[in-house]
């Protein structure tokens, strides 16, 4: 289980803890006292050039809960799609900042033919068309798993703008509030 986890990009106290739990997204079995076999089959896609990176970001250290969360969905989509995990990259920033070491790390390895997100303002709050556009550029893609949260093109539009000057006036960290409660404001 040590290496299926460590070529999953997931920390071994991880996958043990998926296991005793029965949540494990490939099928595992205990074949003695400390040895858990892992069915390394079930998780290799088949065809499938390249890989599969996953990333997972919250804003601040008060929702690291949810940032396990999204990983945990992240890693139990692709392991029941069957693709090859070749990187998963989880960290706590501000989705402003475009200087986030992880999300470029993801990125820059081109072993990673697939970026996976849970939702398109995890990956940044502005501009994710852009970075779409440069993977798709060099043959790789973008895939959302959860686009349903945008209700209006120009209702996200001015938020992200709302969100980019309010970051610049206020501060990275309480931008995306400003921006909900100007917008609450403006709608009344």
């Amino acid at each position: 289980m040590t290496e299926w986890a460590k070529a999953q990009g997931i920390h071994p106290q991880t996958a043990r803890r998926w296991f005793r739990e029965g949540t494990m997204p490939v099928p595992a079995m205990r074949v003695g006292p400390r040895t858990i076999l892992v069915n390394v089959e079930a998780n290799q896609a088949v065809g499938v050039v390249g890989g599969v990176g996953l990333y997972a970001r919250v804003s601040s250290y008060d929702q690291k809960a949810d940032l396990e969360r999204q990983t945990t969905r992240l890693v139990e989509w692709a392991a029941k799609a069957a693709h090859r995990v070749v990187r998963v990259e989880s960290e706590v920033a501000s989705g402003m900042n475009g200087s986030r070491a992880k999300v470029r790390r993801l990125l820059a390895d081109p072993s990673v033919t697939t970026v996976v997100v849970e939702h398109k303002d995890r990956l940044g709050r502005m501009n994710v068309e852009l970075v779409e556009a440069a993977l798709a550029a060099h043959g790789r893609r973008l895939v959302i798993l959860d686009e349903g949260e945008v209700e209006d093109d120009l209702v996200r539009d001015m938020t992200e703008v709302l969100t980019s000057f309010c970051a610049r006036l206020y501060g990275r960290r309480s931008a995306r509030n400003r921006a909900q409660k100007a917008l609450e404001a403006a709608a009344e």
